[in-house]
């Protein structure tokens, strides 16, 4: 293709990096937190009284955690996919059937987004039962992640179509650096 659909490509790709370099550390903290609050829990029930809102935050934590961390699984390609019947056709119509793939997943993400706004927006008046926190901040997560990960299948989906039917690209193709193991 062109020099500026592969400058384009590159620019979406750095934005990606980018997104997932915070996001890491994000989960990392969240990570932390959960395993604090989660010691302070047991410490306060075995030596002292119960501190009552570390169960709270430890279940919003964790929901947290997992829909953020479900976006760099889905950056990286880790959620599960059969592959073998795609990968065994021509590269035309290989690409073809991962360009469909990757339209399905971003009407499947902004439906999402549509979908977890609503839901944000109706739970929006309840407050959590010890923090008071309202359930808004704990269901804003369903859009967010679903963003990031549409985000993340825009940026597969140019490359698709920049890179053309010899490309390994997909949903999650993994562009950014895996961590060390």
């Amino acid at each position: 293709m062109s020099s500026r659909s592969q400058a384009l490509l590159r620019f979406l790709q750095r934005l990606e990096h980018v997104l997932d370099a915070v996001i890491q550390p994000v989960v990392f903290a969240g990570m932390a937190a959960l395993i604090g609050v989660i010691t302070l829990q047991i410490v306060s029930r075995v030596f002292f009284s119960a501190v009552g809102w570390t169960e709270e935050v430890a279940r919003f934590l964790l929901v947290w955690i997992t829909f953020l961390g479900a976006t760099l699984a889905f950056q990286r390609g880790r959620h599960i996919a059969v592959t073998f019947v795609v990968e065994a056709l021509p590269g035309r119509l290989q690409q073809l059937l991962r360009v469909a793939a990757v339209l399905v997943v971003l009407v499947f993400m902004v439906a999402l987004i549509v979908i977890g706004h609503r839901y944000m927006q109706a739970q929006s008046f309840q407050k959590s039962a010890s923090l008071r926190l309202s359930m808004t901040y704990v269901y804003a997560i369903i859009p967010i992640s679903a963003a990031i990960m549409a985000w993340y299948a825009l940026v597969d989906l140019v490359e698709l179509i920049v890179n053309g039917p010899g490309t390994t690209a997909g949903i999650g193709s993994g562009t950014a650096e895996e961590p060390p193991a």
